[in-house]
């Protein structure tokens, strides 16, 4: 896989885990570890994209 195709798979994990952060977060009963988990996760696809872009 080339570094672009790897970036732009990484790029769209981040897009559905924001979406999926987003509607979580509207969620009345949402479990609050369950929310920290999903952002851990999009903070490291964002580290990774920011690493491998440079």
């Amino acid at each position: 896989m080339s570094l672009s195709a790897h970036l732009s798979e990484l790029k769209k994990k981040h897009h559905v885990l924001e979406l999926e952060l987003e509607a979580a977060q509207r969620s009345p009963g949402i479990d609050g570890l369950h929310l920290s988990k999903l952002k851990k996760q999009k903070l490291k696809l964002k580290e990774e994209i920011e690493r491998l872009s440079h």
